[in-house]
């Protein structure tokens, strides 16, 4: 068994980082040259570290004045429940209050299941009167 002592560092993940955690969470493949761009254009961006190696990640997007998105927050399953995903979006949510010039737009998508998770920092589901709302553009 790995050791459960991490390290949060302000970094953004390596392409093959990334991909490990997303994969292993069970969020699917991963489109390589389309992460690549993807974590470049991060407004911020940390990884938790153990053992010399990722475990956690979690990211910013958005225009850095008035909408900001909590992006890939992920721990992987070992490590998951023992606080890692809450220092996180701690971190996070923390970096967008210091750097937020008024009144800012926090948004995220959810995994069906972690509703109550986010509903700690103060994320609500606003439908049925305003629906969050996505589209997958294919090339």
């Amino acid at each position: 068994m790995r050791s459960k002592q991490y390290e949060i560092i302000e970094r953004l993940p390596t392409v093959m980082e990334h991909k490990t955690i997303w994969e292993a969470v069970g969020w699917g493949s991963v489109n390589i040259e389309m992460t690549e761009r993807s974590i470049a254009n991060s407004i911020y961006s940390l990884v938790v570290i153990s053992d010399d190696h990722v475990i956690g990640m979690g990211r910013i997007v958005g225009d850095g004045a008035m909408y900001y998105y909590i992006q890939d927050v992920a721990v992987l399953p070992e490590y998951q429940k023992l606080g890692i995903g809450k220092q996180i979006v701690e971190k996070l949510i923390n970096y967008i209050s210091n750097h937020c010039v008024g009144a800012g737009f926090v948004g995220l998508f959810a995994s069906q299941g972690k509703e109550p998770f986010y509903e700690q920092f103060g994320f609500k589901d606003y439908s049925p009167g305003m629906t969050g709302m996505f589209r997958v553009m294919e090339k």
